[in-house]
């Protein structure tokens, strides 16, 4: 067994784990450690505790201390730093004419570094923006390029459910979704529909996923060949998953009746198809 603690650099973000040493970091604690990016200051979110060292791939960083009055100014100076950095970038940027969109800047806690976080189309040559920027700032200078996705957690908001983001409020790591999971769940396939502000699929279709495929094993789905209470074969014309009310065409009658999936009996059962040139239309939607 080996001995933790879990720090978390953003608010939603991964959870990193380093070696407390003699630390009791506690909850809510800010602790300043050692990263691949340089000395860091981050939220303790794990507080001591002992798990599997198979779990853990790598030799684990201590923590160098926890954050004291002088740490904490220093986070204050850097966040007015970084949006002087995000000022300057932006006329750097329409000085130079480049076609990319910044959307945030970190500032590492011993300024050793500057990130420049933006969205673009296409690739961007900012190597003449990057010596404009070490002019200016007299560091070092990093800028990454980043999905639509990313910029939606970083920036936040609203989606069409009136809650935060789900990227925003707490997702670490963002889960791949897929057109297939969309059609699944019985959502029709416009893009307006099942797409978020960041205009990919919308996440929560991966939150929902296990509870649909967990229907779809109990459910005929539409197509499907089954059996009425009264001995009539019928075809599935319609399914609402959530119920389990079926619409079933029966040969006897040209008005389809309304039946509970526990109610039929399964001959025949259909799978779910998506359009291929459906499918190429809608593929961007998956893209990060």
């Amino acid at each position: 067994m080996k001995e933790i603690v879990g720090i978390r650099f953003k608010s939603v973000g991964k959870i990193y784990y380093f070696s407390p040493g003699n630390i009791k970091a506690e909850i809510g604690d800010h602790a300043i450690v050692e990263t691949v990016r340089g000395i860091e200051y981050g939220e303790v979110v794990i507080n001591n505790k002992e798990i599997d060292e198979k779990s853990i791939n790598s030799p684990l960083k201590p923590i160098i201390r926890l954050a004291n009055a002088e740490d904490e100014e220093t986070i204050r100076k850097n966040k007015e730093r970084e949006k002087n950095a995000f000022e300057v970038c932006q006329e750097k940027i329409k000085f130079r004419k480049l076609n990319m969109n910044l959307v945030d800047v970190e500032c590492t806690f011993d300024n050793s570094k500057l990130l420049f976080y933006f969205t673009s189309e296409n690739r961007v040559d900012f190597r003449e923006l990057v010596k404009d920027l070490a002019a200016v700032f007299r560091t070092r200078i990093e800028l990454r390029q980043i999905g639509v996705r990313d910029e939606a957690k970083i920036l936040g908001g609203l989606g069409i459910c009136g809650r935060e983001f789900c990227c925003k409020g707490y997702m670490g790591d963002f889960q791949p979704v897929s057109i297939k999971m969309a059609k699944e769940q019985g959502l029709s396939l416009n893009p307006t529909k099942i797409s978020g502000t960041c205009g990919r699929l919308m996440c929560c279709l991966k939150n929902e996923q296990n509870v649909y495929e967990e229907l779809l094993k109990i459910t005929p789905k539409t197509g499907a060949l089954v059996v009425t209470p009264d001995g009539d074969k019928g075809k599935v014309e319609d399914v609402n998953l959530i119920t389990g009310k079926l619409k079933v065409k029966t040969d006897k009658s040209e008005v389809p009746v309304i039946l509970d999936r526990s109610e039929v009996k399964l001959l025949k059962d259909a799978e779910i198809r998506i359009n291929r040139d459906e499918l190429k239309a809608l593929k961007k939607l998956e893209d990060k």
